[in-house]
């Protein structure tokens, strides 16, 4: 049976009436390739509202954006995650022009945190968490130029990923910061979270940032651990600044991680 329906869809846009993560559904087109296959086969999934898609106004989360011409092709990341057998659902709400850590839209409304609607979601990617956290849809993609994927993936308690700059492509999507700018995905587990990102891996030359080498896909060696990575928490300024509390939960966090040698760099 088919993932997404006309069903589905009315169940998510119930949800959403009290979460406010998505800004457009795009039911005609789901309903069309319901059934690919791949090994995304199925999964739905919406993106933040500075991807292209195909028929859509890219808005950015800008007013100034609703009367842009629609965009005439989809970003290279929603291609290659619908060839892979995803089906794109909608597209998500954001801080305009993705400036912003909380989603709170003067044009579009604030996006409510579903673990608790009277705290924000995060952002700039507050849909992106947010409809992941509701039960939504179980995979979204974001953007992270100073932590839009990271704070919105902690606020809303779900998986995100700010891949290395390079590893994937930008084309078709608004820039904010080009010299800054990540796109990738967030995930109701780690293991979506992996096949996604590996299903959307690869050169493109669309984007000059993007690195021309070839997929290393996590899919398959993400659970053998960390042995041999190095992983460095910073001090100084950082520390004699930090809210005590803030930074004790990030030395805690750090701990679960291994052995933690000191290297002091002058």
């Amino acid at each position: 049976m088919a993932a997404v329906s006309a069903e589905w869809f009315r169940a998510v846009r119930a949800a959403d009436k009290s979460i406010n993560a998505f800004t457009a559904f795009t039911e005609e087109r789901a309903l069309k390739v319901a059934d690919r296959k791949g090994p995304l086969a199925g999964v739905p999934f919406a993106v933040k509202n500075l991807f292209d898609v195909k028929g859509l106004a890219t808005l950015s989360g800008s007013k100034i954006n609703r009367e842009r011409p629609a965009s005439r092709e989809d970003a290279t990341l929603v291609r290659r995650l619908e060839a892979a057998g995803a089906i794109l659902v909608g597209t998500l709400n954001m801080d305009e022009y993705a400036y912003g850590f909380t989603t709170e839209n003067t044009h579009y409304g604030p996006t409510r945190n579903p673990r608790n609607p009277d705290r924000v979601a995060g952002g700039s990617s507050g849909g992106s968490g947010a409809a992941i956290a509701a039960g939504m849809v179980p995979l979204t993609l974001g953007s992270d130029t100073n932590g839009s994927i990271r704070v919105p993936a902690s606020f809303c308690g779900v998986w995100g990923l700010k891949p290395t700059y390079g590893r994937l492509s930008r084309a078709g999507v608004f820039p904010f910061v080009a010299s800054l700018d990540h796109v990738g995905p967030l995930a109701s587990s780690l293991d979506l979270l992996a096949k996604a990102y590996d299903a959307m891996q690869g050169p493109d030359p669309e984007d000059v940032a993007c690195a021309q080498r070839a997929p290393e896909t996590i899919g398959s060696t993400y659970k053998q651990g960390i042995a041999g990575l190095r992983i460095a928490l910073v001090g100084g300024y950082f520390e004699q600044n930090c809210e005590p509390a803030v930074y004790e939960a990030v030395w805690r966090a750090a701990g679960r991680l291994g052995n933690l040698p000191t290297v002091e760099i002058p």
